[in-house]
Protein backbone atom coordinates (compact mmCIF):
# COMPACT_ATOMS: atom_id res chain seq x y z
CA UNK A 1 0.00 0.00 0.00
CA UNK A 2 2.81 2.41 0.94
CA UNK A 3 4.61 1.62 -2.30
CA UNK A 4 1.49 2.42 -4.30
CA UNK A 5 0.98 5.71 -2.44
CA UNK A 6 4.64 6.63 -3.00
CA UNK A 7 4.40 5.79 -6.71
CA UNK A 8 1.18 7.77 -7.13
CA UNK A 9 2.68 10.73 -5.25
CA UNK A 10 5.83 10.60 -7.40
CA UNK A 11 3.80 10.49 -10.64
CA UNK A 12 1.64 13.35 -9.39
CA UNK A 13 4.67 15.53 -8.60
CA UNK A 14 6.31 14.83 -11.97
CA UNK A 15 3.08 15.45 -13.89
CA UNK A 16 2.44 18.67 -11.98
CA UNK A 17 6.00 19.85 -12.60
CA UNK A 18 5.79 19.30 -16.33
CA UNK A 19 2.31 20.81 -16.57
CA UNK A 20 3.18 24.06 -14.85
CA UNK A 21 4.40 25.80 -17.99
CA UNK A 22 3.27 23.65 -20.90
CA UNK A 23 2.56 26.73 -22.98
CA UNK A 24 3.50 26.96 -26.65
CA UNK A 25 4.51 30.07 -28.60
CA UNK A 26 4.96 30.49 -32.33
CA UNK A 27 7.43 33.19 -33.25
CA UNK A 28 9.02 35.13 -36.11
CA UNK A 29 12.19 37.19 -36.23
CA UNK A 30 11.23 40.81 -36.92
CA UNK A 31 14.85 41.80 -37.55
CA UNK A 32 15.19 39.86 -40.83
CA UNK A 33 11.67 40.02 -42.31
CA UNK A 34 12.23 43.48 -43.87
CA UNK A 35 15.11 42.12 -45.98
CA UNK A 36 13.23 39.02 -47.11
CA UNK A 37 14.87 36.46 -44.82
CA UNK A 38 12.53 34.17 -42.88
CA UNK A 39 13.31 33.00 -39.35
CA UNK A 40 10.38 31.29 -37.62
CA UNK A 41 10.11 28.89 -34.72
CA UNK A 42 8.14 27.22 -31.96
CA UNK A 43 8.96 27.37 -28.25
CA UNK A 44 7.31 24.98 -25.79
CA UNK A 45 7.45 24.98 -22.01
CA UNK A 46 8.26 21.77 -20.12
CA UNK A 47 8.76 22.87 -16.51
CA UNK A 48 8.66 26.04 -14.47
CA UNK A 49 12.09 27.05 -15.79
CA UNK A 50 12.82 24.91 -18.85
CA UNK A 51 11.62 25.31 -22.44
CA UNK A 52 12.63 23.87 -25.80
CA UNK A 53 12.72 25.71 -29.10
CA UNK A 54 13.00 24.61 -32.73
CA UNK A 55 13.41 27.15 -35.53
CA UNK A 56 14.39 27.52 -39.16
CA UNK A 57 16.22 30.39 -40.84
CA UNK A 58 15.94 30.68 -44.63
CA UNK A 59 17.45 33.15 -47.09
CA UNK A 60 16.37 32.84 -50.76
CA UNK A 61 18.78 35.43 -52.17
CA UNK A 62 20.80 34.32 -55.19
CA UNK A 63 22.32 37.79 -54.94
CA UNK A 64 22.05 40.16 -51.98
CA UNK A 65 23.97 43.45 -52.16
CA UNK A 66 26.04 41.84 -54.92
CA UNK A 67 26.86 38.70 -52.95
CA UNK A 68 25.36 35.24 -53.01
CA UNK A 69 23.33 34.61 -49.86
CA UNK A 70 21.27 31.43 -50.18
CA UNK A 71 21.10 29.31 -47.05
CA UNK A 72 18.84 27.33 -44.78
CA UNK A 73 19.51 26.57 -41.11
CA UNK A 74 17.54 24.38 -38.69
CA UNK A 75 18.24 24.76 -34.96
CA UNK A 76 17.06 23.06 -31.78
CA UNK A 77 17.65 24.64 -28.40
CA UNK A 78 17.07 23.97 -24.73
CA UNK A 79 16.55 27.02 -22.50
CA UNK A 80 16.71 27.65 -18.77
CA UNK A 81 14.84 30.75 -17.51
CA UNK A 82 16.17 32.16 -14.27
CA UNK A 83 12.80 33.65 -13.28
CA UNK A 84 10.20 31.40 -14.89
CA UNK A 85 9.56 29.98 -18.36
CA UNK A 86 8.98 32.64 -21.04
CA UNK A 87 9.87 35.45 -18.65
CA UNK A 88 13.03 37.53 -18.47
CA UNK A 89 16.64 36.32 -18.67
CA UNK A 90 17.54 32.85 -19.93
CA UNK A 91 20.52 30.79 -21.05
CA UNK A 92 20.26 28.17 -23.77
CA UNK A 93 22.29 25.44 -25.49
CA UNK A 94 21.87 25.21 -29.29
CA UNK A 95 22.60 22.66 -31.99
CA UNK A 96 22.08 23.46 -35.67
CA UNK A 97 22.58 22.18 -39.21
CA UNK A 98 22.61 24.23 -42.40
CA UNK A 99 23.12 24.13 -46.15
CA UNK A 100 24.43 27.12 -48.07
CA UNK A 101 25.38 28.67 -51.39
CA UNK A 102 27.04 31.89 -50.30
CA UNK A 103 29.97 34.22 -50.71
CA UNK A 104 31.73 34.43 -47.36
CA UNK A 105 32.30 37.93 -45.96
CA UNK A 106 36.09 37.69 -46.34
CA UNK A 107 35.66 37.18 -50.11
CA UNK A 108 33.95 40.52 -50.77
CA UNK A 109 37.14 42.34 -51.82
CA UNK A 110 38.49 42.59 -55.37
CA UNK A 111 42.04 41.46 -54.59
CA UNK A 112 43.49 38.40 -56.33
CA UNK A 113 42.82 35.12 -54.54
CA UNK A 114 45.87 33.24 -53.23
CA UNK A 115 45.40 29.51 -52.61
CA UNK A 116 46.45 27.65 -49.45
CA UNK A 117 49.90 26.91 -50.91
CA UNK A 118 50.49 30.63 -51.49
CA UNK A 119 50.03 30.50 -55.28
CA UNK A 120 48.27 33.34 -57.07
CA UNK A 121 45.18 32.36 -59.06
CA UNK A 122 43.57 34.18 -62.02
CA UNK A 123 40.46 34.96 -59.92
CA UNK A 124 39.40 37.93 -57.83
CA UNK A 125 37.99 37.09 -54.42
CA UNK A 126 34.60 38.66 -55.20
CA UNK A 127 34.21 36.26 -58.14
CA UNK A 128 34.28 33.24 -55.83
CA UNK A 129 31.60 31.52 -53.75
CA UNK A 130 31.17 28.52 -51.47
CA UNK A 131 28.57 25.75 -51.66
CA UNK A 132 28.12 23.10 -48.98
CA UNK A 133 26.82 22.36 -45.49
CA UNK A 134 27.70 23.08 -41.88
CA UNK A 135 26.84 22.23 -38.33
CA UNK A 136 27.03 24.52 -35.33
CA UNK A 137 26.74 24.34 -31.58
CA UNK A 138 26.94 26.96 -28.88
CA UNK A 139 25.20 29.03 -26.24
CA UNK A 140 22.34 31.49 -26.49
CA UNK A 141 21.40 34.21 -24.06
CA UNK A 142 18.36 36.44 -24.21
CA UNK A 143 15.56 38.29 -22.51
CA UNK A 144 11.86 37.63 -23.13
CA UNK A 145 8.99 39.77 -21.89
CA UNK A 146 5.27 40.29 -22.45
CA UNK A 147 4.08 43.03 -24.83
CA UNK A 148 0.39 42.11 -25.08
CA UNK A 149 -2.31 39.73 -23.90
CA UNK A 150 -0.86 36.75 -25.78
CA UNK A 151 2.25 38.40 -27.22
CA UNK A 152 5.89 38.30 -26.12
CA UNK A 153 9.13 39.82 -27.40
CA UNK A 154 12.32 37.73 -27.30
CA UNK A 155 15.67 39.52 -27.79
CA UNK A 156 18.55 37.04 -28.14
CA UNK A 157 22.06 36.30 -29.38
CA UNK A 158 23.76 32.94 -29.92
CA UNK A 159 27.53 32.41 -30.24
CA UNK A 160 29.36 29.18 -30.88
CA UNK A 161 31.40 26.97 -33.17
CA UNK A 162 30.54 26.70 -36.85
CA UNK A 163 32.12 23.83 -38.82
CA UNK A 164 31.67 24.14 -42.58
CA UNK A 165 32.25 21.66 -45.40
CA UNK A 166 32.13 23.23 -48.86
CA UNK A 167 33.32 23.31 -52.44
CA UNK A 168 34.65 26.56 -53.87
CA UNK A 169 33.49 27.72 -57.30
CA UNK A 170 33.95 30.66 -59.68
CA UNK A 171 30.84 32.64 -60.60
CA UNK A 172 31.27 32.55 -64.38
CA UNK A 173 32.44 28.91 -64.68
CA UNK A 174 30.48 25.61 -64.53
CA UNK A 175 30.41 23.92 -61.12
CA UNK A 176 32.87 21.13 -61.93
CA UNK A 177 35.85 19.71 -60.05
CA UNK A 178 38.21 21.10 -62.70
CA UNK A 179 36.88 24.65 -62.19
CA UNK A 180 37.14 24.75 -58.40
CA UNK A 181 39.25 27.67 -57.20
CA UNK A 182 40.19 25.95 -53.92
CA UNK A 183 41.90 23.06 -55.74
CA UNK A 184 40.75 20.51 -53.14
CA UNK A 185 39.78 16.99 -54.20
CA UNK A 186 36.75 16.54 -51.93
CA UNK A 187 35.34 18.92 -49.32
CA UNK A 188 37.20 22.00 -48.22
CA UNK A 189 36.73 22.78 -44.52
CA UNK A 190 36.56 25.81 -42.27
CA UNK A 191 35.77 26.32 -38.62
CA UNK A 192 35.33 29.44 -36.54
CA UNK A 193 33.68 30.88 -33.45
CA UNK A 194 30.93 33.20 -34.69
CA UNK A 195 27.53 34.65 -33.77
CA UNK A 196 25.28 32.09 -35.49
CA UNK A 197 21.84 33.32 -34.41
CA UNK A 198 20.26 36.47 -33.08
CA UNK A 199 17.49 38.98 -33.45
CA UNK A 200 14.12 40.03 -32.09
CA UNK A 201 11.41 37.36 -32.08
CA UNK A 202 7.78 38.38 -31.83
CA UNK A 203 5.93 35.48 -30.17
CA UNK A 204 2.25 34.53 -30.00
CA UNK A 205 0.88 32.10 -27.40
CA UNK A 206 -1.31 29.38 -28.86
Amino acid sequence: MMKKLFLLSFISVITSSFAQKNETYIKANALFLPIGMLNVGVEHGFTEHITGQADIFFSPWKSFAGHQAQFGIATVEGRYYFDQAFKHWYLGASLGFGVFNIQKWNYWGDEIYTDKEGNLTPYKKNELYQKGFSYMFGLTTGYQFQIGNRWNMDIFLGIGSQQGFYKGYVEYLPETQENRYDRVKNWDKSGEIIPFKGGVMISYKL
